[in-house]
């Protein structure tokens, strides 16, 4: 059994009763959406237990084989072509350990929320979907699904009762919104219910879209 991921984390009130999983992007590290939670409105939510964990380092062929946090190796600028299977794989292994910690500290799969921006969008889908338990939602920011052509055999049924929210910028650089629309298109088609909303912004988050993620995060643990 690997050791688990370094995580920070951050209680929006005394025992919680929820838990989100929040996957930072390439490069970054469990910091990266520490500021965000005060940013978000959860008044009417129940006390939630923010867990960022960091990604290990490795080095990434599109960044000149540079040294850096990822949860898997990206190749080709298209984010297609010669994925990181083995990668996507190992890191999905880390975050169904911190899934099976919060179970253990008694939070069920029903109240659990996997959430990430970028690459820890596509960690979040990679986990969530193939997950044996309906969890409370996935929150993909501004990323993609991994593996899209293993996606329709791995998924598990359960992870059909799964709510999914989707935002992306409309003029993202990194991961082009024709990517992430694909992505949606494809998870409706196996009978997901996706929330999706696209924004006038770059590879990054704006305040309208934190808005509509307190929204949705008020609906699926309502």
């Amino acid at each position: 059994m690997s050791t688990l991921l370094e995580t920070i984390q951050l209680d929006s009130a005394p025992n919680p009763t929820v838990s989100i999983i929040w996957m930072h992007g390439l490069g970054a590290d469990g910091n990266d959406f520490v500021p965000l939670v005060k940013e978000l409105d959860l008044r009417g939510c129940p006390a939630i237990r923010f867990i960022f964990p960091s990604a290990g380092t490795m080095p990434v062929t599109i960044n000149n084989g540079y040294v850096m946090r990822a949860w898997y190796d990206i190749r080709e600028n298209d984010l297609v072509r010669r994925e990181d299977e083995g990668g996507l794989r190992a890191s999905q292994a880390q975050i169904e350990a911190l899934i099976a910690r919060e179970k253990a500290r008694g939070i069920p799969a029903s109240r659990i929320i996997l959430a990430g921006f970028s690459q820890g969008c596509a960690m979040a889908l990679q986990t969530g979907l193939r997950h044996a338990e309906p969890l409370a939602g996935l929150m993909c920011l501004s990323g993609y699904l991994p593996l899209a052509d293993k996606t329709a055999a791995e998924r598990t049924p359960a992870s059909l009762d799964t709510p999914i929210f989707m935002a992306h910028g409309t003029a993202d650089p990194v991961v082009p919104i024709a990517r992430a629309q694909q992505s949606r298109d494809l998870l409706a088609g196996m009978g997901y219910k996706v929330e999706w909303h696209e924004y006038m912004m770059q590879h990054s988050l704006c305040q309208e879209e934190i808005d509509a993620i307190g929204a949705w995060l008020k609906k699926v643990l309502a």
